[in-house]
C-alpha cells in the first residue's frame, strides 16, 4: 500500500494520478480508512509530526523534493530508505533559472538598469563570456546539469563539492582546504549545494569577501537557488551595501515567505523570486515514483537513495 502525506500541494490530484498509474496497487490518503501496518511506501512533502505513526511495515520513504534536509529533521523519521526525486524536468527548470541569472549578471544588468532609470547614456561593454568565471557549489544532478547548459555559452567554469569531481571543461575544487582557492577565481557564485550542518550559513560575509574582485565591473555576484539556510541575509545586505557584492539573485530565504520587513526587498541590486526556480512536476513525478514502487515490488534495488550520513 502507498500512503500519501503531502502538505501545501494538491494531494488529491497526486493521489488520483498515482492510483491510476499503479492500479490495482492500493493508494490511500490521510483520512482514508486503512491499516497503518500495511503501508509499505509513504510519499511525503512537509511531513506533519504524526506522518509515520503506526507505519511498522514501511519499506521506503518517497520524498517529493529533491532536497531532504527538512525531512531528515523529522522527530519521528523511521529507519527506512529515503528515495529523493531526481527528474530531468526539474533539473532543466533549475538550470533555466541559473542560466537566466548568470547571463543577466554577466551582461551587467544592474549597471544598465540604473543608467536607464537615470536616463544616462553610458556605454560600457561587458566582457566576453570566456573572461567571466562562474563557480558552482554543488556537483550533484542539478550542478552537473547547470554545467551542461552553461558550457556552450562560453563561460569559464569551476566547481566546488564535498568530494572531487572530474568534469570535462570544469576546473574542480573539493573540500574545505580548497574552498578559498575556488572562491578566489570566481566572479559569479552559484549555490546548488544540499543543506547539511556543514553547508548551513556558507553564504556569509567572509565567503563574499574571498570572491574575485577584478573580474566583473562592480564586483562579484551570488546566486542562491538551493536553500535559505545556506545564506546569512544580514551579511548579504551588508555586502550589497558596501560593494563587497555587486548583486545577488535569491530564490530562497531564511524565513519563507520573505517577511515584508526584510531589507532585501528594498535593494535594487537584489533580485528576489519566491522559491520558484524549480518545482517537482506532477506528471513526471507520478511516472518516476510509480516506477520506483513497481521496481521495488519486483525485487529491484531502490534508486537515488539518500545517504543519511551525508544528508543528501
Amino acid at each position: 500500500m502507498l500512503l500519501l502525506h503531502l502538505s501545501d500541494v494538491d494531494e488529491a490530484s497526486w493521489a488520483a494520478k498515482l492510483g491510476a498509474e499503479l492500479a490495482p496497487y492500493p493508494v490511500v490518503r490521510r483520512g482514508d480508512q486503512f491499516a497503518p501496518a500495511e503501508v509499505r511506501y509513504i510519499f511525503v512533502w512537509k511531513a506533519k509530526t504524526d506522518a509515520f505513526d503506526g507505519l511498522t511495515g514501511l519499506q521506503a520513504i518517497l520524498s517529493l523534493g529533491a532536497g531532504v534536509d527538512a525531512l531528515l529533521k523529522h522527530p519521528k523519521l523511521p529507519d527506512a530508505p529515503i528515495v529523493r526525486f531526481v527528474d530531468q524536468d526539474l533539473s532543466q527548470r533549475m538550470s533555466d533559472y541559473v542560466v537566466a541569472h548568470v547571463t543577466m549578471h554577466h551582461r551587467l544588468y544592474s549597471r544598465f538598469r540604473a543608467d536607464q532609470m537615470a536616463r544616462r547614456w553610458s556605454q560600457l561593454y561587458p566582457p566576453a563570456a570566456s573572461k567571466t568565471t562562474v563557480g558552482i557549489m554543488g556537483m550533484g544532478v542539478l550542478g552537473q546539469d547547470a554545467v551542461t547548459r552553461l558550457k556552450p555559452l562560453g563561460f569559464a567554469l569551476r566547481s566546488w563539492s564535498r568530494t572531487p569531481k572530474n568534469i570535462d571543461g570544469v576546473e574542480g575544487f573539493a573540500g574545505q582546504e580548497q574552498f578559498d582557492a575556488f572562491l578566489g577565481g570566481t566572479d559569479i557564485l552559484v549555490n546548488l549545494l544540499p543543506l547539511t550542518p556543514e553547508t548551513t550559513g556558507i553564504l556569509n560575509y567572509e565567503t563574499f569577501g574571498k570572491l574575485r574582485r577584478d573580474g566583473l565591473e562592480g564586483g562579484p555576484v551570488i546566486i542562491n537557488a538551493a536553500r535559505g539556510g545556506h545564506q546569512r541575509e544580514a551579511d548579504i545586505v551588508k555586502a550589497l551595501g558596501n560593494g563587497t557584492l555587486a548583486a545577488a539573485s535569491l530564490d530562497v530565504f531564511e524565513t519563507e515567505p520573505l517577511p515584508a520587513s526584510s531589507p532585501l526587498w528594498e535593494l535594487e541590486t537584489c533580485y528576489i523570486t519566491p522559491h520558484v526556480a524549480a518545482i517537482s512536476n506532477e506528471s513526471s513525478g507520478v511516472r518516476y515514483f510509480s516506477q520506483v514502487i513497481r521496481d521495488s515490488e519486483a525485487g529491484k534495488p531502490l534508486v537515488n537513495v539518500v545517504d543519511r550520513s551525508r544528508g543528501y
